[in-house]
Order: structure tokens, then sequence, then C-alpha cells
């Protein structure tokens, strides 16, 4: 492997000008391709084989006309204080809403709130339900600007308009304050490296390796339906992992040419040895995303496929571009701090004092460290889990102010009605079982209220709309889905009939009790293939088996801290979380992902360059604190930038943006400075040698991938002119 990558490095850095080109070439083809081909990303989130997603497809067959296939938009009108909608006035006002409802663009019915009798009881609030022909990620702005307009003549008449639904969401879009993490990885590049040039090459190829990424995402949306978060997360991974990998090469690079090495050799030899490092690194986390495809989850598939590819562009930026880039930068990235190390190589580092610390207190230090972790970890276990909807939108938002609308007058439930299927095609007293069906649910303890049913044109299927008396995101609505669903047996043995429960708020529950299934199923898979790969790396058991555990530690810290911040509502002031509630159901699943492969680069950074100086003949312990000296500087930077990348995200408009950023910025600081840099050498220090250990007959089958490139050096010795003759093929 290293000396592969070691060809690789050198035959880039000397056909640097083609090089350059080619990717250029590729960045100008996807772009014109996302200019001219990128189609629409969609919120909606469903997964085929639910119980709701089934019922949703049997109402398309059956009754097209009440199937929920479109968008859908719920407006709320209230009258002001000492006055009633009854009023002529008022009154009037409303159905002029509702008439220029009626001919928005691509609405297709509005329930007029005074025929469905949605008035609330004290006469103050309105609710009209408005249907689109689409879905509500096709709309487009001008729809939406119309839908907000209709609303005109009751504002001009004084009455509150306020409207909810996913018609009003508009599409997620990257933000300028999202680039202050890019801000920050630049200032610490420049204080890692010392030279603006050092610290500019890794931005700029990050940059160009997101360029590449997010344009060919963004073509492919004109082939296929995306989900809106898919080119957020890569986005996210592509800026970190682009940046990290290329400072890693970059600072080997440094390396090389302080000990006299010629540019050409320096670049060579940093790509074969931190180049394999990267490779491993990058494999790490391009399976923990690609795993994603095994859950049987249509959107987070793609969305793992979608960040896995930015990543592994971000792996062939690193091995092929910079090294060409290094070689028009050439000794420019040797700036004054380096010649400054370079003269005080001898003296003793930061990193190497706190190695030799952990090492002489390992035990108190590993107890500390363990212990940390369990105490944060202990909000997790009161974690739940659910969808995004209007309860969570931002307070000043008018799908918050609409939802509280309908709560004031209708009771929370009203903001999250269930749609009850009956299929009466089995039954023989089809009438019967629809009656029977509505008896048993309106005996239902969280039912507020069961509307009278609605039949199709062959009277074979029925649907009724249940509105529970709790919140669509509530434990006690959630167990209403299920007590309805439990009745389908006893209708089916005294009817023949089939009852199913869906709707939107139905569909979150399921989505969300999928994804909690799939979790350990999914944590298993990655986990297995990691240790696989990381026995592979480092020709050791020990050592995988500690990074999966460390890993797990930051996992449940991670878990901790969510549910401290986004559900009880810690710190939110401070860090801009304008809402609390249920943690969005598919952040625990693409966080054990994302923060499994990124836990896994800095065990292969850090730990790569212990093995190099265990290989090389250092005893254990000297290898440790060696190794930490050498990787600890480059892991701490690392860490900075994809923690303050992560937490730029933090600033978005979106609860789940929000909470990715916040959890993919704490799990990092987690796992880089509690395990990685402070477990890793304290568990290293206590097994010394014992750390590398591996049965004599796994030694003999597992293939040498010379990550630590102990075959690359004694291919180059000491002399410059074995490069050259690394580089020729084999005779």
């Amino acid at each position: 492997m290293a000396t592969l990558l070691y060809r690789l490095g050198r035959s880039s850095f000397r056909r640097r000008w083609l090089v350059v080109g080619v990717w250029a070439a590729v960045l100008v083809a996807l772009g014109l391709g996302a200019l001219t081909l990128s189609g629409t990303t969609t919120n909606a989130v469903t997964i085929p084989g639910t119980e709701s997603q089934q019922a949703i497809d049997h109402l398309k067959e059956k009754f097209p006309q009440a199937s929920a296939g479109g968008g859908t938009a719920r407006v709320a009108i209230a009258a002001p204080d000492g006055q009633k909608l009854t009023e002529p006035a008022n009154r009037a006002a409303v159905e002029q809403v509702v008439a220029k409802l009626k001919v928005a663009p691509q609405v297709a019915g509005v329930v007029d709130p005074f025929q469905a009798k949605t008035i609330s009881p004290d006469g103050k609030v309105a609710l009209a339900q408005v249907s689109y022909k689409v879905q509500a990620f096709v709309l487009t702005p001008e729809d939406r600007a119309a839908l907000t307009s209709s609303g005109d003549p009751a504002r001009q008449a004084g009455l509150e308009v306020q409207i909810g639904g996913d018609a009003v969401q508009g599409p997620v879009e990257t933000q300028a304050t999202e680039g202050i993490g890019v801000i920050v990885a630049a200032i610490v590049l420049a204080i890692t490296f010392g030279s603006l040039i050092a610290a500019g090459l890794p931005l700029l190829t990050a940059l160009i390796g997101v360029g590449v990424g997010m344009a060919g995402i963004m073509t492919a949306s004109g082939f296929m339906e995306l989900n809106a978060n898919t080119p957020i997360l890569a986005l996210m991974l592509g800026l970190a992992v682009g940046i990290d990998y290329a400072l890693f090469i970059v600072s080997r690079y440094r390396h090389e040419l302080s000990e006299g090495k010629e540019p050409e050799e320096a670049a060579a030899r940093s790509v074969g040895t931190a180049g394999s490092a990267v490779v491993f690194a990058g494999l790490t986390v391009i399976i923990a995303l690609a795993g994603l495809t095994v859950v049987g989850i249509p959107f987070l598939a793609e969305m793992g496929i979608a960040a896995a590819l930015t990543v592994a562009v971000a792996v062939l930026i690193a091995l092929t571009l910079l090294p060409a880039v290094l070689g028009f930068a050439g000794r420019k990235v040797l700036g004054k701090k380096a010649r400054e190390e370079s003269a005080d190589a001898a003296k003793t580092t930061n990193g190497e004092r706190w190695a030799k610390f952990v090492a002489r207190h390992r035990v108190v230090v590993l107890v500390g460290a363990v212990a940390a972790l369990l105490v944060a970890a202990i909000p997790a276990t009161s974690m739940q889990l659910g969808l995004p909807n209007d309860s969570t939108a931002a307070p000043d938002s008018t799908q918050r102010k609409a939802y509280d609308l309908v709560t004031s007058g209708f009771g929370e439930g009203a903001n999250g009605p269930l749609l009850v299927v009956v299929d009466t095609e089995g039954s023989k007293d089809p009438q019967g079982a629809v009656r029977q069906a509505v008896t048993g649910i309106a005996k239902l303890g969280d039912v507020a209220a069961v509307t009278p049913p609605q039949v199709n044109a062959t009277g074979d299927t029925a649907l009724l709309s249940v509105v529970p008396k709790s919140g669509p995101s509530s434990e006690q609505t959630e167990q209403l889905v299920s007590d309805i669903r439990a009745q389908n047996a006893n209708l089916g043995e005294a009817t023949g009939a089939k009852l199913s429960v869906t709707g939107q708020t139905a569909a979150n529950i399921d989505v969300s009790e999928k994804l909690a299934d799939a979790m350990l199923p999914y944590l298993a898979l990655i986990v297995g293939l990691a240790f696989l790969l990381l026995m592979l790396v480092f020709r050791s058991v020990v050592v995988p088996l500690k990074a999966t555990l460390g890993f797990l530690g930051s996992v449940i810290a991670t878990f901790g801290a969510v549910v401290a911040v986004f559900q009880w509502g810690w710190l939110t002031d401070l860090l801009g979380v304008e809402t609390t509630g249920p943690i969005m159901s598919m952040l625990p699943i693409l966080l054990i992902g994302v923060l499994f492969g990124l836990a896994m680069d800095y065990q292969v950074f850090l730990v790569t360059r212990m093995r190099e100086e265990h290989v090389h003949g250092a005893p254990a312990q000297q290898a440790m604190v060696t190794g930490f000296r050498h990787g600890s500087r480059v892991v701490v930077a690392a860490a900075l930038i994809m923690i303050s990348v992560f937490a730029g995200f933090v600033l978005a408009d979106q609860a789940l943006i929000q909470s990715i950023g916040f959890a993919l910025a704490f799990g990092v600081a987690v796992d880089a400075f509690v395990v990685r840099m402070t477990i890793v050498p304290a568990v290293m220090s206590l097994l010394g040698k014992h750390a590398w250990w591996l049965p004599k007959w796994l030694d003999r089958i597992v293939p040498n991938v010379d990550v630590e490139g102990e075959k690359l050096a004694q291919h180059l010795g000491d002399g410059g002119d074995a490069g050259e003759k690394v580089l020729e093929p084999a005779r």
C-alpha cells in the first residue's frame, strides 16, 4: 500500500499540470450538469412497507380523491379579542380567503371551515384545510407566495392568519453562517502551520472536493428524488474530512522537508505514509456511510451514498491533487514556525508531556475519563424519538403560530389527526364493519373526536379522521395509534374487514419505530466491518477492540448531550436552539454512522504513528510516547477543524441540521480529546507490547498492507535515488 501510494504521489507531483487540469475539467463538467440538469429535493420522509405507507397506497388505488398524495396546508384564522368569526364582517373575510385559496396555483381542494364546521367552540378560530395536486417539494416560491397572500382579505379585516403544513416549508438551503466553520478552520490551520500557503492548501483542495461532490449530487437530483438533507450532510462531511486529510499529508510533507528531503521526494513519501492512513481512515467513513443502505430506509440510504461518494472524492483529491499542488508550492509551505520547530526538534513538546503524564497516572486517568463519559451519557436514558412537525418550528414562524392557534381553538390533537382506513372488501356487511370500527375507536381513552366516515364509490373502503387529545409528538398519541391498530384483529374476526392507520402523525411514528429497530443491526454491521479493517491496518486484535469500545463511549456521551440540549432545553439560549422536543428519529442512526467513521480517522492517524515507531524497533512504551508526540498536534488541529465546521451548522434554521451539527461537533470533541487523546494512550501504556498481539494463525492469513511504510522504508533506504527505483516498474 505505502509503496503504491508513494508512486502515485510522485507521479502526481511530476505531472502536476495534467492532474490539476483533469480535476478542473471534472469540476467544470459537473458544475455545468448541476446548473442545467439539477432538480428539486424533498422534505418527505417515507419508508415502504410500513402500515401507514401501505394504507396510503391502498387509498391511492381505491379512494384516490381522498388519498394524501400531495402537499397540504392548514390555514388558521383567528378573531381579535372581543369578536367572533361568526360575525358577518369576519365571516365574509374568511369566505374571501377560502375563495382565493381555491384558485391559488396547484391547489386541488379547500375545505371551507363553515361548511366542515371546523370553527372552534368559542367561535374565535377557524381552520381551513388545503390540499395540493403535487407534493410540497414541487411547489415553487410563487406557489407558496400565493398561499400566503390568500390570507390578505382576513388580515385587512383585522383577523390573524397563520399557515402550517408541509406546503409552507421551502427547500433546505445552505446559509452564510455555516461558512463560519471554514473561517475558524483557516485560523486553526494558519496557527498550526505558521504559513498562509500551508494553511491555504488544505482549504483549497477541500473546497474543490466539496465542489465536485455537491455538483455531482445536484446533477443526480435531476434524475432521482433526493431528500433535502442529502446535500447538507455531504457538505458537512466533505468539508471536514477534506480539510483533515489534506492537513495530515501536508503536515507529513513539511516534516519530510525539514529532514532535508527534496520537495518531490517529500511529497511522494508523505503520500506513501500519511496517505496510507488517509486511505484507511476514509474507508472506515465510507463503510459507515455506505452501511446505511442495508437498513431498509431509502432516504437514509441515499444520504449515506451521497456522503460516502463525497468522502471518496476527498480521499482521491488528497492522494492526487494535493501532491500536484505541492509541486507548485515547493518549499513555500515551510514558514518561520516550521524552521523554528526543526531547530528545536529535541525539545519536549506539549504532546509528549501529556503522553508521559498519562503513562505515569494511567489508571487514574483511564477511570476518570470513562466516568466522565458515563456521566455525560445519563440524559440518553430518557431519549424520545420523533420527526419534525409544526410544533418544533421556530417560535416566530407562521407554522408554529398556526400550531398554537389550532391548539387554543381545538386542542393540541387537532394538529395531528389520524386517518383510519377500513377495507371492507372481504366483509359481508361493510356498513356494519365501519360502524363497529367507529364505535371501538371512540371508546379509546385518548380520542377527542371521530369524524363521520367517507366511503368510496364502490363501497369497499371507508376513511375516518380521528382527532387525539394529545399532540402529534406525544407518547399518548403514539400509544393511541398502537391501540387503534390492535383492534384490527377483532374487527377482522367479527366482520372480515381490515383496519389500518395512516396520516402524517402515524407515518412519523412508523418511521421513528423503523429507525429505532434498525439502529442495533446497523451498529453491529459497521462495527464488525470496521473491526476487520482496523485489524488489517494495525495487525492487532486488541487495538481494534479498544477503538470500537472507545467509539461506543463517545456515542452514548453524545446521545446524552443531544438529549440535554434538544429535548431537555439546556444551553438553548447559548447555542441558538429555539425549540425543544423529541430527538429527530433519524439522528441516532446517522450519528452512529458518521461519528464512527470520523472517530476511526483519529484512531488511524494517532495509532498508525505509534505502530510505525514500534515496527521500526522502538519499545512499546517509547513507541506510544513518540507516536503521540508526532501525531497529537495534527489530531488536535484536525479535531478543532471538524468541530468548527460542524458547529457552524448549529446556526442553521432547520432543527435537524442544528441537531446533526451539534451532535457531530460534540461527538468529535469527546472522541478526539477524551477517547483518543486520553483513553487511548492510557490503555496503550497499560497494555505495553500486548497491545500489538495477534494470534500466530491469524498473522499468517491477514495480509500485510504496510500502512506504516516499513516496506517502503526498506525500498527507499536513505538515498535519494531510491525513489526513482520505486517509481520504476519491477523487471
